[in-house]
């Protein structure tokens, strides 16, 4: 037999459309897209957006429905750039088709991405995502009674030694230079100043050093132990359906108990908003936090503002009430709820509902670390990656999957229980009905089977995802 050699081939100049080769699609992003398009996605964004483009004059633009779809696919997709995403889209007929391009359009790149992030404002993102929410509330997973809030830190797009002084402008090498040279050192290596940086009991304060390029970056203490520039971002979320009510962006140096204030009324308003068609006074929503939000003053306002406080409270030893017969009052009452049934069981939920939306938006979301600077941009993103975890809850409520990668695995998965039934002969049936089974579960085709991957999640075989 002659062995087959590589050789120049010249692509052909005309090719019909119908002899393409496409894809069979994914099944995930097909769903998705049926969704939008009933709720007219496109057409609601299109009108949000019809200010920032001018009707006659400039070069062609990118649609808004394409723009916060593609911030969407780097949601599901794990991207943690809008360069990423550019080449994803450019790479899947599947996300193609989910965008709405035909063969012949350009897929954006992440110029056109960036650019059109900033033409759009703030404003118009946090629409969208109260447009989401109000879809969520449609469906009836979005209530909003209890909230769960907690906080992380994300990465800036800063380093440590990029900071400078903010009353002379020096970066921290020269600084560390100078404090040696004072003391008699001339001309310190590298190698000296970081044994004297390392030896010197030294302050990083926001006070004294900024970042010159990302002024809203502040010097923090990461999960990890590192000292890094970074971002505080709070969720609020809905503790019956797991959808997030509201994503604020704060210093990455400020305290919980500085925080809780302004994420709790910002949730609030979310709530109310996307609950507006029901009518009527909405109950005030009761706060589920842990002990790093617990402060007398705190609680006075929490009971002040009429909600119902599940704050985890930290060991304190015995506390003198004498002088402050209000904060006694407040701290009594929230510990009773948080020792009660009720109490006990949302403080579990909150490790569930909450630490899942960190993991999914920042890490299997790809956005731990951020590229952007400035709040206004950073947060426009993490709203859009709000709203893709809020569409994954609806996904995952309709058809048992909240994102397309849980789609991996799962016949496996399956294929184990049915071994598992087989060897302790709870499932007296053949060997071929056994394999036509698992060749009907194809996981990947259509949409019986991804309804029959949600009732297997009822019976604890979900990915997690």
């Amino acid at each position: 037999m002659a062995m087959g050699k590589s050789r120049p081939k010249q692509e052909t100049f005309l090719v019909a459309s119908s002899v393409v080769a496409r894809g069979s699609g994914h099944p995930f992003y097909a769903r998705l897209n049926d969704i939008l398009q009933v709720a007219g996605f496109d057409a609601y964004v299109e009108t949000l957006c019809e200010q920032f483009y001018a009707p006659k004059m400039g070069r062609p633009s990118l649609r808004p429905g394409l723009y916060f779809r593609a911030l969407l696919v780097g949601y599901f997709e794990g991207l943690d750039s809008e360069r990423g995403i550019a080449w994803r889209v450019a790479d899947s007929l599947a996300i193609r088709d989910f965008l709405g391009l035909s063969l012949d359009e350009r897929t954006p790149d992440h110029s056109t991405l960036s650019k059109t992030r900033r033409l759009i404002g703030l404003d118009t993102h946090l629409a969208v995502s109260a447009w989401v929410q109000q879809q969520l509330a449609k469906a009836g997973l979005f209530k909003g009674k209890t909230l769960g809030i907690d906080g992380t830190l994300l990465e800036a797009n800063a380093a440590m030694r990029s900071i400078v002084r903010r009353d002379t402008g020096e970066c921290y090498d020269a600084y560390i230079s100078g404090l040696m040279q004072a003391e008699g050192t001339a001309n310190p290596t590298r190698e000296a100043r970081a044994r004297f940086d390392g030896k010197r009991k030294k302050r990083t304060s926001n006070d004294d050093w900024k970042h010159p390029h990302d002024p809203d970056a502040k010097v923090g203490k990461m999960k990890d132990g590192r000292t890094h520039v970074a971002h505080k971002v709070e969720h609020a979320v809905d503790m019956d359906s797991g959808a997030i009510a509201a994503v604020v962006l704060h210093p990455g140096h400020a305290g919980d108990t500085t925080t809780l204030a302004e994420t709790l009324r910002v949730a609030t308003a979310q709530v109310q908003a996307a609950q507006a068609d029901k009518g009527g006074n909405l109950p005030v929503p009761e706060v589920v936090t842990d002990k790093g939000y617990h402060s007398n003053q705190t609680m006075i306002d929490l009971r002040a503002g009429g909600h119902r406080s599940y704050v985890s409270e930290p060991k304190r030893g015995r506390r003198n009430w004498s002088e402050n017969a209000e904060a006694k009052d407040a701290v009594l009452a929230n510990r009773r709820h948080i020792h009660g049934e009720r109490g006990q069981n949302l403080r579990r939920k909150r490790g569930e509902r909450v630490e899942r939306s960190f993991a999914h938006m920042y890490d299997t979301g790809g956005m731990r670390r951020t590229y952007l600077r400035r709040h206004a941009n950073i947060l426009k993103r993490l709203l859009i990656q709000a709203s893709g975890f809020n569409l994954g809850v609806m996904m995952r409520h309709l058809f048992g999957i909240g994102k397309p990668r849980a789609l991996q695995g799962l016949s496996l998965a399956f294929s184990a229980l049915l071994s598992i039934l087989w060897r302790s002969n709870c499932m007296r049936v053949g060997r071929h009905a056994i394999h036509a089974l698992v060749a009907t579960m194809s996981f990947c085709s259509d949409l019986v089977a991804l309804r029959q991957v949600g009732a297997m999640r009822q019976t604890g075989l979900s990915t997690g995802c």
